[in-house]
């Protein structure tokens, strides 16, 4: 009895309380209400009480305490925090222990709480430059703060940006995955097409159309493959694993909606399947007991051709899937390089363009604005700051490093600029 004591007085607690909520107006205002007693509810040891005393209401009942300040001594302003804050200079928080959200004559002392992790990771939020003004959204999404979707028995993951995430990035999502030697992603298809770039490692990527053609290709880190909507493909690692990043063009794209062919077995009888395939029920009592998405394989054949077996359509001929990008050379320029692709050299991604990007130490890309298509960045290494400008009278600034998506929206212009004596390297789509 003693041990069921507690949740009783909860109970009843909790009880009063519905009560007073559920009392017409007139009656409520005059309900009794029960001041639980100084006697702790819980688990035996339990000490203090909820609630406080009545006499703590109004004037004086709390006199100040001068030991109690909110001052903070034990702090170091980084070169251009004392600068005209409309210079808006880059500010290194990460170089002193105790940053502080001061710019110019701006800001304050911040004696916390705080995440002084993000704090350092964003000096432009956190000390903007006095520039930046007005109701803006974000504009900017790290990838390691989005869930890692995990593969069977460690053969990689998937982490995806939507319109979740980045609810600025309407047009396009993207999803880094990992697959680890020899690892699958199984057969699949989408309603939005897909477009990818490998960051590193090689992947075995095959495809059907709807006329039954198939195809396989190798691709190496730099390389490219674009399958429209609808179209089941396939992905194996090579042998030393591989990591790309998947773009899709819907902002509303989730990797958790993908047709898998593993589903798509499981949730249709047994009878059906064995029909339609024209061979005996018996043939599936072995079908995965849940979806396969991402998980272990053997080594792919050495010679690509071991494993492209075709059928009676014969092999995709024209408007190839994968376009080895990595072979490109780029256009050097003083301040970096760039290389494009688009449907000028790959025509069956039609609707999708992207430059290759390398800033280097101080410099920058000029003022720009895309008129009929938002601008979707990754950032694969290096610092980048990002101004963006919205009509009538808005702007913010967004600090990026590998690994972050950026977004800006249709016409909105922005200025990118190399940041904290490093350049970057970014996708842009």
């Amino acid at each position: 009895m003693r041990e069921i004591a507690p949740i009783l007085k909860l109970l009843l607690t909790s009880s009063i309380w519905s009560q007073a909520k559920c009392a017409p107006a007139a009656a409520r205002d005059n309900l009794p209400i029960a001041i639980p007693s100084g006697v702790a509810p819980g688990p035996p040891g339990a000490s203090g009480s909820l609630y406080g005393s009545q006499s703590f209401e109004g004037p004086d009942g709390n006199p100040v305490d001068p030991a109690d300040s909110a001052e903070v001594n034990d702090y170091q302003l980084v070169p251009g925090q004392t600068e005209d804050k409309d210079l808006g200079l880059y500010l290194d928080l990460e170089s002193v222990p105790n940053p502080q959200p001061i710019r110019g004559t701006g800001g304050g002392i911040d004696g916390g709480p705080r995440n002084m992790i993000y704090e350092k990771l964003n000096p432009d939020v956190y000390a903007p430059p006095g520039t930046d003004a007005g109701d803006f959204g974000n504009s900017k999404w790290p990838m390691g703060l989005s869930y890692n979707r995990q593969g069977l028995d460690r053969a990689g993951f998937a982490r995806q940006q939507n319109v979740e995430q980045l609810p600025i990035a309407t047009q396009m999502a993207g999803v880094d995955m990992r697959l680890s030697p020899h690892a699958y992603r199984e057969l699949h298809w989408h309603q939005a097409n897909e477009w990818a770039y490998v960051f590193n490692g090689s992947v075995r990527v095959g495809a059907m159309d709807e006329n039954g053609q198939t195809t396989y290709d190798d691709l190496n880190a730099g390389d490219v493959w674009f399958f429209p909507s609808g179209k089941p493909h396939t992905l194996q690692a090579l042998d030393q694993g591989t990591e790309f990043l998947l773009i899709f063009d819907s902002g509303t794209f989730s990797e958790d909606n993908t047709f898998l062919a593993s589903e798509l077995f499981l949730r249709t009888p047994k009878s059906v399947l064995a029909k339609d395939l024209r061979t005996d029920i018996s043939a599936f009592e072995n079908l995965p007991k849940s979806q396969l998405y991402i998980f272990p394989g053997t080594p792919a054949p050495a010679n690509l051709s071991a494993q492209n077996i075709t059928g009676p359509a014969g092999s995709v001929t024209s408007n190839p899937y994968t376009y080895h990008f990595s072979q490109q050379e780029p256009c050097v320029v003083p301040g970096g390089s760039v290389k494009i692709i688009d449907p000028t050299t790959f025509p069956i991604a039609s609707n999708f363009s992207a430059a290759l990007v390398v800033v280097q130490p101080g410099a920058m890309r000029e003022i720009h604005w895309h008129t009929d298509s938002d601008e979707w960045n990754f950032f694969i290494s290096g610092n980048a700051r990002i101004t963006v400008f919205s009509a009538p009278a808005a702007s913010r600034t967004f600090d990026f490093a590998g690994g972050d998506v950026g977004c800006l929206g249709i016409t909105m212009a922005g200025v990118d600029a190399a940041a904290g004596g490093e350049g970057y390297f970014a996708l842009t789509g």
